[in-house]
């Protein structure tokens, strides 16, 4: 009886590992330093100022969502856990976004594999674009209307939150691996992707959008 009090109280006094110690901020919640802009041209071959489009405040990074681009980092990232979280307004209708993991290039959609943001498809692949880029999914649930989409997996429950709340992605990139959690929810997996390793992005994508608590942990 002894022993077993005595256990408990090692228990008891037993410090809790420091989960999100070995993360680092991308974001740093007051600026964009680290990140650059894609911004899509007008039918006049003008671009407008991505400052007119992302602006940071209370630590958020706020994005209207017009015209089409991306922020995306200046350094390029392979085997890794990604956190972040993402909102869209709560006097809304939600909107479109998306994380591109393993950005090639300078496209206003880079070459890359999308973790969609769509409000209600949180979790889906889309691949920015084939042949160039492959993943393999369970092909069960590859869009019949869109080759290079594929649906995230069935829960009983949404993993997204309400309009207006903050949710969480945590994406696992692991040599051509990819892994998607909503709010805690596995909802996607792909393997033996032939990118392993590219730019971050953040998609404005026609919607107002915010992000914050940008994290990323090298994996070994």
């Amino acid at each position: 009886m002894r022993s077993a009090l005595l256990l408990a109280g090692v228990a008891l006094v037993a410090p809790a590992p420091a989960a999100d110690s070995d993360f680092t901020p991308l974001f740093d919640g007051k600026s964009t330093a680290g990140w650059t802009f894609l911004v899509k041209a007008d039918k006049d071959g003008k671009k407008a100022d991505p400052k007119d489009t992302w602006s940071v405040a209370d630590g958020v990074l706020r994005c209207t969502g017009k015209p089409n681009g991306c922020v995306v980092t200046e350094k390029a990232y392979g085997d890794y856990v990604l956190k972040l979280k993402w909102r869209f307004p709560a006097d809304g209708k939600g909107g479109n976004s998306g994380v591109l993991l393993h950005a090639q290039d300078e496209k206003v959609w880079p070459t890359s594999v999308e973790a969609q943001l769509f409000s209600g498809r949180a979790g889906d692949f889309w691949l920015i674009t084939p042949p160039d880029v492959k993943l393999e999914v369970d092909p069960k649930r590859q869009d019949p209307k869109q080759a290079r989409h594929y649906f995230r997996m069935e829960t009983k429950e949404s993993p997204e939150k309400k309009l207006g709340e903050w949710n969480e992605y945590e994406i696992t990139c692991k040599g051509g691996d990819i892994t998607l959690v909503v709010n805690g929810v596995k909802v996607n997996e792909g393997k033996n992707g032939n990118l392993t390793k590219g730019r971050i992005a953040l998609q404005s994508e026609g919607a107002p959008v915010e992000f914050k608590d940008i994290v990323l942990k090298p994996l070994k």
